[in-house]
């Protein structure tokens, strides 16, 4: 308590013993005032003024005690009856005390034993809870070895996990601890090695399973193709009889069964366990990393080529790795919930695409069949149909073809070009003859070469022989094989492509072989007619392989092209041409039967009233070829034939007449040929007339083949032959003469001798009289000439 400043001052100033003594009475403290004093060197000021305070207070006591004596005695005495109650009382506290240790001592007893109970209990509670965790622990570590017994490692590793996360810091045995935990990465490393092997051994089943995949995923596409041609087939009949107005339309849903093939349900197993066994390792990414790694090595592996076994042996089983191998990962990718990737799924495809499109490039420039093309290119397109299903475009692979399209065409060419002149080389140039109605429909109505709706009787002789049906073949082979070659790739509808081969095979395959036919040297007279038949109806054909083409190549009905192959106009060339050779042939062979400078007699002394022999042999040859003609070729090349041959007939007396070997004739030679001039006249008009070439070539005749030797017999026999320089007369009767050819004739033109009785007939004066014309007309052209 701090002394109030009035106060220190009046201590510091000498205050008297009553102020000092009220400082001690009020309880203040007197620590300042002491230390001043000291300091100011006043203590015995101090000391004394401190008696005189206290001398005060024993006076105050004595006073005090004396008014309170009788107080004090009597407060005394009552203090000693207080002290003999205490005694009394500390007596019985020591006799209870003494009862009450003797009753606590037991007590205490029974409370330690209390006590010791409790530490026993807590002991035993703390020993039992760790024993039931080790027990837990115990049970779970059983629990993990029967599933990694049963291999079944993902409950073991949640089991193990679990035992990390919840028991292991619990277990107080130290001893039992530390084995656990020695034994939980052994554990993990046993079941990772376990599950890598099993992986590993998938990896290897996966990999062979993938062909019986690929095989079975294509075998599926080639039936959902079969079954798209088929409705597509019903689409376009049904089109044509719409457009026809024929036939009652029935509709029908094709419902189709997915039921997937076993092939296709192989075992992920495996994978997935791998999987999760990594993820619950925390080694997930080294495992997509493994997986992935793997799977790429395989693939590389896969896409080698086999240089052991030839590629048409094993294309395949190669294409058919590459299907399943994809269809795999395309499952694994859906199900394994991050396994793989997008990213690497694309990256495998474009390692497919890309090596898969150098080898067929490679592959396809080393074939030397149109088949193996056509067999590999399908495969192909099938590969790309099944992995179309799965996701995958490989668009890009189809590209090989499209640069290979020319060499699938020219391999082909060639084989249809060795068809073709085995065809031609083993026809026997007679027409064909079908004996029942199914030979009619094979050769006949399925290349729609007939000329009439209405089926013929039976036995039923074709115009053509069995040449055109071959060829129609080989022609409908080369239509299919090429529109199978460029459809399913980059050409939705190859119309046009397949025009432009249809044309070159016609043009430069077929044409050049029957060209060549008609040019060889051991050709009979009824090859080239047999021919020039048979490219009539193939002309008529090409209507067909035109609407065929269209057909395969889906192009529909009416949107169909109207215009012709440029093949027609070529084989209407070789048509001409195989005319031209049978006219060639037909001449010749008149020339043998003919044969005039040996035949006539250009010097006879008698006038015969007949045709000369020869003339019934070239009547009955021109009447069988000409009738044979009129069968199987048109009126067209009719009339070029009947009117080449009679013209040829017509050159041939010509040129009989001016050969070397006729030296000189007489007018009985002449009037034997007009005879012989007569009767094939007779002939011309008669099988003009009767093949109905009247109606078509009015003012036509074959006659008029045979008007040049008629003009120049007309000119001998005439009374007045002079009248040949005459331009109006020989304009109007010896146009088609030759000043020069007639020249030579008439000086060749002797007449016979007078007879004994000559001079007596009438004929001699004729003669005579034509004699002195003939001369004039002699002396006239040998100046004019």
């Amino acid at each position: 308590m701090e002394v109030k400043p009035k106060r220190r001052n009046a201590a510091e100033n000498g205050e008297t013993a009553e102020d000092l003594a009220s400082l001690i009475g009020n309880g203040e403290d007197l620590a300042p005032i002491v230390r001043h004093a000291f300091e100011m060197r006043w203590p015995e000021t101090l000391l004394h003024q401190l008696k005189i305070i206290v001398k005060k207070k024993e006076v105050e006591i004595e006073e005090l005690c004396k008014t309170h004596y009788e107080e004090f005695i009597c407060a005394v005495d009552e203090l000693r009856g207080v002290l003999v109650d205490a005694e009394k009382l500390k007596g019985e506290l020591s006799s209870d005390n003494s009862k009450l240790q003797e009753i606590g001592s037991a007590l205490l007893v029974r409370l330690e034993e209390l006590l010791g109970s409790y530490s026993i209990k807590k002991n035993v509670a703390k020993a039992i809870n760790m024993s039931e965790n080790c027990v837990q622990v115990l049970d779970l570590c059983a629990k993990c070895n029967f599933h990694i017994s049963k291999d079944q490692f993902y409950p073991a590793l949640k089991t193990i996990n679990l035992i990390e996360k919840n028991y292991l810091q619990k277990i107080s045995v130290k001893s039992l601890r530390m084995v656990i935990e020695t034994r939980i990465p052994v554990i993990k490393s046993h079941i990772a090695k376990k599950v890598s092997d099993e992986f590993n051994e998938w990896l290897v089943h996966i990999r062979s399973s993938a062909k019986v995949i690929g095989h079975t995923a294509i075998g599926h596409a080639a039936t959902s193709r079969q079954k798209d041609e088929a409705m597509l087939e019903r689409q376009r009949k049904v089109e044509e009889q719409s457009i026809s107005g024929l036939g009652d339309f029935a509709y029908t849903l094709d419902v189709e069964d997915i039921d997937e093939d076993s092939a296709l349900k192989f075992d992920l197993t495996p994978v997935y366990r791998a999987y999760h066994i990594h993820a619950s390792l925390g080694t997930l990414e080294q495992f997509r990393e493994y997986y992935y790694r793997n799977r790429m090595l395989q693939l590389n592996s896969d896409l080698q080529i086999s240089s052991s076994q030839p590629f048409i042996e094993s294309y395949q089983t190669f294409l058919a790795q590459i299907a399943g191998y994809f269809i795999v990962e395309d499952r694994v990718m859906r199900t394994s919930r991050g396994l793989l990737s997008a990213e690497q799924v694309d990256a495998m495809l474009e390692t497919v695409v890309s090596k898969l499109t150098s080898v067929l490039e490679e592959q396809f420039s080393l074939m030397d069949s149109a088949t193996h093309l056509l067999l590999v290119k399908d495969y192909v397109t099938l590969l790309a149909s099944a992995l179309r299903q799965y996701g995958y475009e490989i668009g890009v692979v189809l590209e090989a073809f499209n640069k290979s399209r020319d060499k699938y065409h020219e391999l082909l060419l060639e084989e249809c070009r060795q068809q073709i002149v085995d065809a031609l080389a083993n026809d026997s140039g007679k027409q064909m003859v079908m004996k029942k109605d199914s030979d009619y429909e094979t050769n006949v109505l399925s290349f729609n070469l007939q000329s009439s709706d209405i089926i013929p009787a039976f036995p039923y002789i074709a115009p053509f022989s069995s040449t055109v049906p071959d060829v129609c073949r080989i022609v409908r082979s080369f239509i299919k094989g090429s529109v199978d070659y460029l459809s399913y790739s980059v050409h939705s509808r190859p119309f046009d492509a397949v025009k432009k081969y249809l044309d070159r095979l016609l043009t430069d395959v077929l044409n050049e072989a029957i060209l060549n036919t008609i040019h060889s040297s051991s050709v009979a007279v009824s090859q080239p007619m047999q021919i020039a038949a048979n490219i009539t109806v193939l002309e008529r054909a090409c209507d067909f392989f035109l609407s065929y083409a269209a057909q395969l190549s889906g192009v529909p009905l009416l949107e169909r092209p109207q215009a012709n192959l440029n093949s027609n106009i070529v084989l209407k060339t070789s048509r001409d041409a195989a005319n031209l050779a049978l006219l060639n042939l037909v001449n010749t062979k008149l020339d043998e039967f003919m044969a005039l400078t040996e035949n006539i007699s250009w010097t006879s002394e008698e006038v015969s009233a007949n045709a000369n022999d020869y003339i019934n042999e070239v009547l009955i040859y021109l009447d069988t070829i000409l009738s044979t003609v009129q069968q199987i070729l048109p009126s067209e090349a009719l009339y070029k034939v009947g009117s080449g041959a009679f013209e040829h007939i017509s050159n041939s007396i010509f040129a009989a007449f001016l050969s070397d070997s006729v030296k000189r004739f007489n007018a009985n030679a002449v009037m034997a040929i007009d005879n012989d001039l007569k009767v094939l006249e007779t002939f011309a008009d008669e099988k003009f007339h009767s093949s109905g070439l009247s109606e078509m070539y009015e003012g036509g005749s074959f006659r008029n083949g045979l008007v040049e030797a008629r003009q120049l017999i007309n000119l001998l026999l005439s009374s007045q032959p002079e009248n040949f320089m005459n331009p109006e007369i020989r304009e109007e009767k010896y146009n088609m003469l030759d000043y020069k050819k007639v020249g030579i004739i008439c000086e060749k033109f002797k007449d016979s001798p007078d007879g004994i009785f000559g001079s007596l007939s009438n004929r001699n004066m004729k003669q005579s009289s034509r004699k002195k014309s003939m001369d004039i007309l002699k002396k006239r052209l040998k100046d004019f000439n």
